[in-house]
């Protein structure tokens, strides 16, 4: 894992020298949690290969004028991503009913203030990797509508973006009923998008192939 840690090791200091915040900066210096690392290094690193806008220890303000720290922040175009790595311990098998509450009001407040959230359980990491890596993408598709080769058609971006944002694969039909299209031209999209290796066919033959974006192998 080399790759990562010289990617992780840059975007960190990356962040660090571009943060003027004291508090967020004292944060960063004191490290990420085991939990945020070990997220970034077996899920998100392996799908997308770069920490692009992603900031650690992102600083919100909460309804009473304090602070609050979200583990990771996705923000593509100023969108508000945020993703969360509960540990079992702190976030179950000992969670207390003040903390617990204090939970619920964290997760409400940033609700409000419009930012996705994700959460991701540590033991899952562990035990259902590939499903943590599926919902990542479906996540990060959420915020990525227009961000495709613009020598795509326009359904051909939407397939794609559909793609992303399915956390399983899919089967022409599926996307025909998206697209609002006939069968016989969803599958002229799905070969040509399949040719051009954009996507894969992830089981199946002929009428019944499901499909799925490459970077889930």
């Amino acid at each position: 894992m080399m790759e990562f840690e010289k990617e992780y090791e840059s975007w960190i200091s990356g962040q660090l020298e571009a943060e003027q915040n004291p508090r967020r900066r004292e944060r960063l210096e004191q490290g990420l949690g085991h939990g945020s690392i070990e997220f970034l290094r077996s899920v998100w690193f392996p799908v997308f290969k770069n920490f692009d806008h992603l900031y650690a220890e992102w600083e919100v303000r909460d309804l009473n004028g304090g602070y609050r720290y979200i583990d990771l922040a996705y923000r593509p175009g100023g969108e508000k991503g945020a993703i969360e790595i509960q540990g079992y311990g702190p976030h179950a098998r000992d969670l207390d009913v003040r903390r617990f509450k204090d939970l619920c009001w964290r997760h409400s407040l940033l609700a409000l203030e419009d930012w996705t959230l994700l959460h991701i359980a540590y033991p899952s990491i562990k035990e259902e990797l590939g499903r943590c890596r599926q919902l990542v993408l479906a996540f990060a598709g959420k915020f990525s509508a227009s961000s495709f080769d613009s020598s795509l058609s326009w359904l051909e971006a939407e397939t794609l973006r559909f793609a992303r944002g399915t956390p399983a694969p899919f089967t022409a039909g599926h996307l025909a009923e998206h697209l609002r299209i006939s069968s016989q031209h969803t599958r002229r999209i799905l070969r040509t998008l399949v040719e051009d290796r954009r996507l894969v066919v992830a089981s199946g033959e002929k009428r019944y192939r499901t499909y799925r974006l490459p970077e889930w192998t």
